[in-house]
């Protein structure tokens, strides 16, 4: 997939990723690639910035913890990026029911 269609939607997608369970950073990647059937492979140089970011925004929490024998950061939600998430997936919809109309006008 083309990195410039993702830009000004990573944020949702990481928001998407950790809704209903903390995870730690490779593991919001592989969420990623699972979901998106392998057309997602975003690279840590664009995940883990934007993970702090979104930390820094307070839509994201993150503590440290032990997964398979390693500490590593784990990221979880926070209600304010459940209200972030909900905005963006609104958002979401309307930009695709627009742009839905200008490619396709026979629907």
């Amino acid at each position: 997939m083309n990195p410039d269609a993702l830009r000004g939607h990573m944020d949702a997608l990481l928001l998407s990723v950790v809704e209903h369970e903390p995870l730690h950073g490779y593991a919001i990647i592989e969420a990623l690639r699972e979901r998106s059937g392998g057309a997602l492979d975003v690279p840590t140089g664009t995940v883990y910035p934007a993970l702090r970011r979104l930390e820094r925004a307070g839509f994201l929490a993150s503590e440290w913890a032990t997964v398979g024998g390693r500490k590593r950061r784990t990221y979880r939600l926070t209600d304010a990026g459940r209200a972030e998430l909900a905005g963006e997936r609104t958002a979401w919809t309307s930009f695709t029911r627009v742009i839905g109309k200008v490619l396709d006008p026979q629907t």
